[in-house]
């Protein structure tokens, strides 16, 4: 019962190779087959995060494997709507940094001895939340332009929201060397 929640994470995993299968594949339905399997990978993520919390299933994989999870699906998706030209090259550019940087710096972080991991704030779930409706509304409708707004305050948020993990760290940073140096550290 207690693995539930890094099973769904799993599951998520597995989805990411799907979508771009199945949104290049050239079935008519290319695209709704593809909404479907993004749609999955959110109901999943939703779901792990609120059984691991409501029931303490918290673990060390989950702490690492779901945020890179959700990381690695949305830029699939935004890397597949980069390619059909729905997006410009700089957003992803953007993304790709922002989140290599997070994931590096979140692996350093989990394997130093306190295991600190960097929450998600609200910056970053408010910038995930409309890339992902961004990519909603592309799949339902590739001809409407309301998405590029959407991307657009997306990528400000991510950039606010990367700002705010760093001012965080920092402050992180010198209250523990601070902690150390007091405690003969």
């Amino acid at each position: 019962m207690k693995n539930i929640p890094n099973i769904l994470t799993l599951v998520r995993l597995l989805l990411v190779p799907v979508f771009p299968i199945l949104y290049f594949s050239s079935d008519p339905n290319a695209l709704i087959y593809a909404l479907i399997i993004f749609i999955i990978a959110g109901i999943t993520d939703v779901l792990d995060g609120y059984i691991a919390r409501k029931f303490d299933f918290v673990t060390q994989i989950g702490i690492v494997f779901d945020p890179l999870a959700d990381k690695l699906m949305l830029l699939t998706a935004l890397t597949c709507l980069y390619i059909d030209a729905f997006i410009p090259l700089w957003v992803l550019i953007v993304m790709y940094i922002k989140e290599l940087f997070m994931i590096t710096a979140g692996l350093i972080l989990f394997f130093k001895k306190e295991k600190e991991v960097m929450p998600a704030n609200v910056f970053g779930k408010l910038a995930t939340m409309m890339f992902s409706l961004a990519v909603v509304l592309i799949l339902i409708s590739p001809q409407t332009n309301l998405f590029q707004y959407l991307i657009f305050l997306a990528v400000s948020l991510k950039l606010l929201a990367f700002s705010s993990y760093v001012v965080s760290h920092i402050r992180y940073t010198k209250s523990h060397k601070r902690s150390n140096k007091h405690s003969g550290g």
